[in-house]
This record gives structure tokens, sequence and C-alpha cells, in this order.
């Protein structure tokens, strides 16, 4: 069992759980994740690792409800038990001192740049961090990321916070005012692709977080497969990092929407 201590509301659809996990906390590295499975009934998802301590035993999840599993999370409190918490899982960030990079967080996937932004600082990085929503309620981590940033640019598509616009027009615009040696970008997977359409351009290197469907998490099962390169990869355990300009992502999406369907279907079951 892995008691939750903390929850907190983040904004409408989004929870930051802290759960105790020792082992996992004590291996992490940014750019891995792990896989829960909330009690005997329900199905495996996987989440990024936003924050851990080590010395404490706990890690953080942010979490946005879009299905059955992250709906039932959202409504678990602190002194509630998660059944199975598998982890650290992934390929962690290759992290050294490449000079400027520029951290690209849409969403939720700001969560998951969080901890890439701080070990590529602490590594001697220059790190412009672009976060972005849909308008300002839904903005999370502001704080979190100003303190492991060299600066900040926010974004919102309705102009609420920050640019009025998306965090790829955003990251077009530092891109033609100065250089940059890399380009990571987390979030929807429309907007990796956007972000890779502009890098390319630029001809930055840039790397993706494939947030592919996961089932077992050790490649076995197939479902997080995906193109890159013109070869077939699982992101659970080639990932979930990628070169964004190899990646196939019309097939990508295709997959995703694929999914959603099926979610859909599910859900109107009885």
């Amino acid at each position: 069992m892995f008691p939750i201590l903390e929850k907190e509301q983040l904004a409408e659809t989004v929870y930051s759980v802290i759960v105790q996990a020792e082992a996992v906390a004590k291996r992490a590295i940014a750019g891995q994740f792990v896989i829960l499975r909330l009690d005997e009934t329900g199905e495996r998802f996987p989440l990024t690792l936003c924050d851990w301590s080590p010395e404490e035993g706990w890690i953080r999840l942010v979490l946005q409800v879009v299905g059955r599993s992250t709906h039932k999370l959202s409504r678990m409190e602190a002194g509630d038990d998660i059944l199975d918490l598998v982890g650290p899982l992934g390929r962690p960030t290759e992290i050294c001192d490449h000079g400027h990079v520029a951290c690209v967080g849409g969403g939720v996937g700001i969560a998951a740049i969080h901890p890439v932004c701080r070990a590529l600082r602490q590594a001697g990085n220059r790190v412009t961090g672009i976060i972005g929503a849909r308008s300002a309620d839904l903005l999370i981590l502001e704080e979190e990321m100003a303190a492991v940033t060299d600066e900040l640019v926010l974004t919102t598509d309705d102009g609420s916070r920050g640019l009025k616009g998306r965090v790829t027009w955003a990251l077009e615009e530092l891109l033609k005012k100065e250089s940059a040696d890399l380009v990571i970008a987390i979030g929807p997977a429309i907007m990796m692709k956007f972000a890779a359409a502009v890098t390319r351009e630029f001809k930055v290197p840039t790397r993706v977080s494939l947030n592919s469907i996961m089932l077992d998490g050790t490649g076995m099962c197939g479902t997080c497969r995906c193109e890159v390169a013109g070869k077939t990869r699982f992101a659970c355990v080639d990932g979930p990092e990628f070169d964004g300009h190899e990646v196939d992502w019309n097939l990508l999406l295709s997959r995703l929407d694929q999914y959603k369907e099926e979610e859909e279907i599910a859900r109107s079951l009885p």
C-alpha cells in the first residue's frame, strides 16, 4: 500500500497528490514515470513524476481528470491508500551542460517538465521555461517553475495571463530573438507536434515526451508503441523521450484518438 500524504486541487480538473513511496523516491530521475493501480478492480495508468524527496520518501504526482481512474484518484484524500505503484520507469532525461535550453510545458505537461528544468539548471544550463494553458485558471505550478528556470514565459490562449497565444508561438518568438542549443517539449501530442515543427525550421535539436497509453510498463503488451525514425518503439521502455523531429506524429495522434473513442464507448456502457 502507498498512502496519500497530501492532496491539492491545482485547477478545475487538475490535482496534485503526494504519496509515500520510499523506494521510488530514492531512485527517481527527471523524466521518469510511475504506473498506478488504485485498487484490485482498477486499471493500470501512468503518471510522470513531478517532484520527490529521497530523504523523506515521498513523490509528487499531478493528474488531470480524463477517465475513470484519474477521476477516482481525484476523489481520494490524504490517508487513503493506493494499492500498487511501480517505478521509477522509463529512460530518464539526458542531463548535461548543453548551454541554453528552452523547456516548453503545456497543460499538465508543466508538471512533467518541472524536474527536467531543475536538473538541467543544476547541471549548469541556462534554462528558459515556456508554460501555457487555455486560461489563467488552468495555468499550474507557476511559482515552482519560476524557481527552477532563469526566465519564465507565461502564455494563455485567451490572454488572461501572460502572453496571449499558444506556447508554440512563444517558442517561435524566442528562437527568432536568440539561439537555443536544445528544446524539450512536454504536453498534449498536438502541441509537441507543432513545437517540433517550429524547431525544425530553426534547426534546433528537440526532445519530446510521448504520453502514449500504457498498461504494463515493460514493453510486453505493445500498447504504447509509436514510430520514431521509421522504426517501432515502445514509449515505456525506449522512452518516454524521443527526438521530436523523428516521431510519426500523424500515426501517434491517430492511435490516441482511437483510444479516446474506446474510452467514450466504455463510459456509455451500463
